[in-house]
């Protein structure tokens, strides 16, 4: 696994060099756009990145746990998770990927 973490910085410092704007008016971009998509997602929307993947969020319903190390069951609340779906362009780029 890489060591590297892709940072909100990094997106702007991106943008800055490929598109030209200032680096205040990338990480203004970046950011914009990041609110946008949580904007959507907090909605219950999907957004769907061509080429990239799908985030959703799914209702998941209340449930019965257990406790691994002592055996006893604990309820699990009714909660929202986020799922991504990558596309099949993004599956086959990272499986290239790890055959180098």
């Amino acid at each position: 696994m890489a060591d590297k973490t892709l940072t909100r910085m990094d997106l702007a410092d991106a943008v800055h060099s490929q598109v030209g704007l200032s680096r205040n008016e990338s990480a203004d971009l970046v950011e914009r756009v990041l609110t946008h998509v949580s904007d959507a997602l907090v909605k219950g929307e999907q957004v769907k990145i061509s080429s990239f993947g799908t985030f959703s969020v799914r209702e998941k319903a209340a449930r019965v746990g257990r406790n691994p190390k002592t055996g006893e069951e604990v309820p699990i609340h009714p909660r929202r998770v986020l799922t991504f779906r990558p596309s099949h362009l993004m599956k086959d780029r990272v499986a290239a990927g790890n055959k180098k």
